[in-house]
Parts: C-alpha cells; sequence; structure tokens
C-alpha cells in the first residue's frame, strides 16, 4: 500500500546540490542510475509504441482501483468526439513500485507514456529531472482554480505546476461509539489529543490502529505528528544537502513520544511494525477495537464488508469519526495529506495538444465527483464536497474537505525519497522510538544520506 493515497492502495536529479565533492560522487551515481534504468526499461519490452495509423492513443499509466480511472478513460475518449482514444496501463499496488516503473520508463524517455496517476509526494522529483511536462500559465488556471491550495502546492515545483490534482485525501479519527461511550471521552471536543485517546482505550481495554510498517504509511504518521506539534521534517527541501533539517526540534521530540507511549502501550496492535493500512482496518473492526486514524475509504470498505458479510452488520452504525488528534493541546493538528495527480510525461508525441485535453477532461469537477461516488477518493475540489449525492453518500465530507484545507504535505523535494526512507529506518520499530535521541539521530542520518555520506 501507498502512504497517503487511499482505497486505490489498498489492492512520495538536477537540483542544487552541495559545494564539496558529494555532489559529484552523486551526479555520478545519478548517471550510472540513469543508463540503468534505459536498459531495464527496453530489456523489460522496449519503448511503448505511441499508437499506428488511425485514431491517436495516450496510454494513460494508473495506480489500481476499482475500474474509476479505466471508466473515464472511456469516458473522455468518447467525449473527444474520435479526435484520440485513452488507453490505460495498471501500475502495481504499491506507491514507491509505481515510481520504479514511471522512473524506468521516463528515464528511457518512453515517448508512450502520455499520462499518468502519480503520487505527490513524487511530483518534485520526477518534475526536477525533467520528466514532466509543465502546464504553462496559459493551462495552468484550468487546473488550480477552485482546487484545495495544498493540492496546487503539491503539484507545483519551482513555481511551475506538472501535475493537475485528481483527487486529494487526508486521514481521519475513526471511533467505535461503543468504545467512546464507554470511555466517557468525544472525540470531536476541541481539545481531543493523542494522549487522551490513548488514555480512553487504556481505560476501556481498546485499540488504536495506526500504521507503522516500515513504508510510506509510517511516513504519514510521522509527519502529521510533528506538523501537529507546530513543526517540520525539512525546510527549503529543494536545496538538495543544503536543506536544513528541522526533526530535531520540540515538535519532532513531542510527536516521538507519542509513537513511543502508543507502541509500548496495551492499545497498540500485536503487529504494530507490519501493519499497513487494512490491517489497522481489521483492528478497528475486531473485537476490542476502539480508535484508528485511516483514510476515508474505510467507510465505504466497511459497508461493502458488512452487507458481505466478511465484518458484523452492526460496525458501521457504531462508527463514529473526527478531525485528527492534536499532538500537543491547544494548537490545531495537521492532518495528513495524500491524494493523485495527473502529469503529462515529457517525451509523448501529443504531449502539447491531446494529451493536456485529456487531463482537463479527466480532472473536471463533473468526473472528480463520478470518481469519488465511484471509488471513495475525495475530489480534490472544495465544490464537490457540497453535491447533495457526495453529502448522502459520504455524511462525513464536511470534515473531509475541512480536513485537506487544513492538511500539512510531506516535505516538496526531489529527493523525497532518500528523505522519507531515512526516516523511516530510524524510526523503525515504532517501540523503539526514543523521544530524547530518535529525532536527533533521524536529523544527522537524513542530512548524511542528502550529502551522500550514507546509504540507506
Amino acid at each position: 500500500m501507498v502512504e497517503g493515497v487511499g482505497r486505490a492502495e489498498r489492492t512520495g536529479r538536477n537540483g542544487p546540490r552541495g559545494r564539496g565533492g558529494a555532489g559529484t560522487v552523486r551526479k555520478a551515481r545519478v548517471a550510472v542510475a540513469l543508463r540503468a534504468a534505459v536498459a531495464l526499461a527496453l530489456a523489460a519490452g522496449g519503448l511503448a509504441a505511441c499508437g499506428g495509423a488511425g485514431t491517436p492513443t495516450l496510454n494513460w499509466y494508473i495506480n489500481p482501483d476499482n475500474g474509476g480511472q479505466e471508466k473515464l478513460a472511456a469516458t473522455c475518449s468518447k467525449a473527444s468526439g474520435g479526435k484520440y482514444r485513452i488507453k490505460t496501463s495498471l501500475m502495481p499496488d504499491d506507491a514507491t513500485q509505481q515510481r520504479e516503473q514511471l522512473v524506468r520508463r521516463l528515464a528511457a524517455k518512453d515517448g508512450g507514456l502520455d499520462l499518468m496517476s502519480l503520487d505527490p509526494v513524487f511530483v518534485a522529483e520526477a518534475a526536477n529531472a525533467g520528466f514532466l511536462r509543465p502546464f504553462p500559465a496559459s493551462e495552468a488556471a484550468r487546473f488550480t482554480q477552485g482546487v484545495f491550495p495544498v493540492a496546487v502546492q503539491s503539484s507545483t515545483w519551482n513555481g511551475k505546476l506538472y501535475a493537475a490534482p485528481f483527487w486529494a485525501n487526508t486521514q481521519l479519527l475513526w471511533y467505535r461509539k461503543s468504545a467512546v461511550k464507554k470511555a466517557g471521552v468525544d472525540p470531536n471536543a476541541p481539545g481531543f489529543t493523542w494522549d487522551e485517546m490513548i488514555d480512553a482505550a487504556l481505560r476501556t481495554g481498546t485499540t488504536i490502529g495506526v500504521q507503522g510498517n516500515k513504508y510510506e504509511g509510517y511516513m504519514v504518521w510521522i509527519n502529521a505528528l510533528v506538523a501537529s506539534a507546530g513543526g517540520r521534517i525539512v525546510s527549503d527541501a529543494g536545496k538538495g544537502d543544503d536543506a536544513k533539517i528541522d526533526i530535531d526540534s520540540p515538535a519532532g521530540r513531542a510527536a516521538a513520544t507519542i509513537v513511543r507511549r502508543l507502541a509500548t502501550s496495551r492499545a497498540a496492535s500485536p503487529t504494530l511494525s507490519t501493519d499497513i493500512e487494512e490491517q489497522s482496518r481489521a483492528l478497528f473492526n475486531g473485537a476490542r477495537g476502539g480508535f484508528m486514524v485511516n483514510w476515508p475509504y474505510i467507510w465505504a470498505a466497511d459497508a461493502s464488508d458488512a452487507k458481505a458479510g466478511v465484518i458484523g452488520k452492526t460496525i458501521p452504525s457504531d462508527i463514529g469519526w473526527a478531525r485528527y488528534p492534536k499532538a500537543t493541546a491547544g494548537q490545531d493538528s495537521k492532518p495528513p495529506f495524500g491524494g493523485i495527480e495527473v502529469a503529462i510525461g515529457a517525451y509523448g508525441k501529443h504531449k502539447n495538444t491531446f494529451a493536456v485535453d485529456a487531463v482537463t477532461c479527466i480532472t473536471s469537477t463533473e468526473h472528480q465527483k463520478e470518481y469519488m461516488l465511484a471509488e471513495g477518493n475525495p475530489a480534490a475540489r472544495p465544490a464537490v464536497y457540497d453535491d447533495p449525492e457526495i453529502r448522502r453518500e459520504f455524511p462525513m465530507a464536511g470534515l473531509i474537505r475541512d480536513s485537506i484545507n487544513a492538511a500539512a504535505p510531506r516535505p516538496i523535494t526531489p529527493y523525497y525519497t532518500d528523505v522519507s526512507g531515512a526516516i523511516q529506518s530510524r524510526w523503525h520499530p515504532a517501540s523503539s522510538v526514543k523521544p530524547n535521541s530518535t529525532p536527533r539521530e533521524s536529523a544527522t542520518f537524513v542530512h548524511q544520506v542528502l550529502r551522500d555520506q550514507r546509504l540507506l
């Protein structure tokens, strides 16, 4: 599963370097990596075709869902009036594997990669490498007006828009109404914190589901805790090894305190170190389920499972929702941000014509609504949340919209994979986190990785 993109997950270098010799070493490594990527792409089957004679074909590489993107491809193909057709190609389930597949093809200057569904955390990396076609100012407005600012921010690199927000995402606090009644707490109270939630779970013998595996979902949790405590992991991230590593801070220590307290308590999942979104949902739906932070897809997923008899039929009616818990009292939480953007490959034959038209169709308000209803993945345009159909299907639609508006993105940097990997390696497993040392050690390690002094 991915870090931060909901139901679809079930099934986030040419920039400035440091002044020393490390930059040269890194450039050499990158050149070798790119040559290897070209070889891998060619060995995997060569450059994809752009379509033969007749109607031009646009190849759209999509992340797994339940058929919503394929349906949109057919809808937008028909809407083009025969000017082009969109063909979908399915990428792996995992966000990191999706990135690897796309990078291999783009490094090989694959002209058959016209469109791609891209995790927000990888936009800066692909844009910085010259792999994506930017949207000039004359086009950008159609993809940014009436769109969540955080989604636009995550689609932008060096002042240029490189991807069109398709759907956005955030996590909510999900709770069992029976558990909070027994605990005597109100998760919707203005001051509800992680500590209060842990206390409530311990009092009632219930659990708190989180994503603690060593993968991007764990980084989502860490980043949200740090941001909710008023800090950030990295600032000036685009400066490479000149970036300021900020996780060794009061906010970083507050985040580490929460992680350790939960991980070493009876409220934690017994398999926390390997839990991803679906394991968290299974824990929440179990006999001791009490609380969980997870993406909105779980609402439709639990309703479907209850109907099919996979879980108890009364479970959905026992589920409540609230904003992501506060890390510190008196300071508003910063929920996670995720989603999918649609980008245009830099080497496609139709990148300046049909591809732009296709992205406009795919990311329209109408089609974002359709996709949200079909897949349960939240729209990137706030107006969708006022639609009566959306309100009926998602009674928490207003909270999702407000949470996305308040969400904090993960570091926007072309070196995101290094930053995330370095943080995960020093914070995993969650039970090993030490508030007085882990933030400092991870800050040092991120800095060393960015300077090529250490390897992940």
